[in-house]
């Protein structure tokens, strides 16, 4: 045995202090709860009363938003906020795992529109602090996931992806970001998954622009193969391959066209043209409007990001209902740590905001809560990386209004 296990081996521990907080940084989005209303607000909307379990939902719904934000995936990760001193940086009373699935299996249809019409609201309230687009344009990409349910007895439990509902989820969408402050240019961006005419036209009676993949059936072929060689424009790929775009009309819509193939040595595995194409209403030249659309892949990110970041890595119940009051609160998380990297400025306005990488800089902080001359203080590890940064955005975030009553 080394000195140095030998030294590791003589640490004894207890646990035994109340006033260690796991998660101190959990302040952050907490002091943005504050600021928004939240509890109150949830309070006030959704209405389970008279149901076992539905008392209280505003922090039953806090609970579990707060235990997402620090990492949970499960109910049961709920019991790390009910340790030392955590529940005093959250401003709420922390409620136990069998609460919380009893309060979400309280939940039916009409309760989880009220507990959306909760984030419909609080999405208004952030973008009034400043989160929001106000009238500059604004892109919304739109996407279908799966989620692991674990096992066929769970309510909505099925394989495969649907977009069915599409186009009332547009209607709804717009005039919820509407609604929420956004009065400049919006504009949707699809794969050929939503391609659907009924879609485009609610977007074009709407006002909204698009940028929409189509599938190359044989109509799309034909009109993608009649356009001249002449009309294909070089643009940048890979050392070995090539790409260009063109376009032409299918159907009175703009049809952009992009084909790819492999040259070189890899020429053999992929010598043919392959093409992808998407209708739109943008105008433009036909390579930017292409790298515009391409762009939506980045929708993935975020999509994986709700997964692995906020509590959508599988849905807990076997009530169908209990899983879309999940799924909300899980959004609800995400969306609050957007905001509170964005207000705060903890990363580049510029830089995709991850959720892991947030939690492990500023949410995951160890602290401990003393008391120096009748002031709380929250005493963090010396020569923390991010503690300059940690402590900038806590003043950012408590210099916004709070919500009038």
């Amino acid at each position: 045995m080394t000195p140095v296990s030998r030294g590791i081996d003589r640490i004894g521990v207890t646990f035994d202090e109340p006033n260690l907080v796991a998660n101190a940084g959990l302040l952050l989005v907490a002091t943005l709860v504050v600021r928004l209303g939240l509890e109150r607000l949830v309070n006030a909307t959704v209405h389970l009363s008279g149901r076992i379990g539905g008392a209280s939902p505003g922090r039953k719904v806090l609970t579990l938003v707060h235990a997402m934000v620090a990492g949970a995936s499960h109910i049961d990760h709920a019991d790390v906020l009910r340790s030392g001193a955590t529940s005093a940086v959250l401003g709420h009373r922390v409620m136990a795992p069998s609460t919380l699935g009893t309060f979400l299996r309280a939940f039916t249809f009409g309760h989880v529109r009220q507990l959306d019409a909760v984030l419909a609201e609080v999405l208004r309230r952030a973008w009034a602090l400043g989160a929001g687009p106000g009238a500059s344009q604004m892109v919304i990409d739109l996407d279908s996931t799966i989620c692991e349910v674990c096992g066929k007895a769970k309510g909505g439990a099925g394989f495969g992806y649907t977009q069915r509902g599409t186009v009332r989820f547009v209607e709804e969408l717009v005039a919820r970001v509407r609604r929420a402050g956004a009065s400049g240019e919006l504009i949707m961006r699809f794969d050929s998954g939503f391609w659907s005419n009924r879609t485009i036209a609610t977007l074009e009676r709407l006002g909204v622009g698009y940028t929409m993949g189509v599938r190359m059936i044989t109509s799309v072929t034909s009109a993608v193969s009649a356009i001249d060689e002449s009309a294909w424009t070089p643009i940048e790929y890979t050392c070995d391959g090539e790409a260009e775009v063109a376009e032409c009309i299918y159907k009175g819509r703009r049809l952009i066209v992009r084909r790819t193939r492999l040259i070189g040595r890899q020429a053999t595995l992929w010598p043919q043209w392959r093409h992808f194409a998407f209708v739109t209403d943008l105008e433009g030249h036909p390579v930017d409007v292409d790298a515009f659309h391409r762009e939506h892949a980045r929708v993935e990110l975020a999509i994986r990001d709700l997964k692995e970041g906020a509590g959508l890595e599988h849905v807990p119940s076997g009530h169908f209902f209990a899983n879309a009051a999940w799924l909300v609160c899980a959004v609800l998380a995400h969306d609050l740590i957007r905001w509170t990297a964005m207000l705060g400025k903890l990363t580049p306005a510029e830089h995709f905001t991850v959720a892991r990488t947030v939690r492990t800089r500023f949410f995951s902080v160890p602290g401990r809560l003393v008391s120096r001359s009748g002031m709380p203080t929250l005493r963090a590890p010396l020569e923390w990386p991010w503690a300059e940064t940690f402590v900038r955005a806590l003043t950012l975030l408590r210099s916004l209004p709070p919500v009038p009553l």
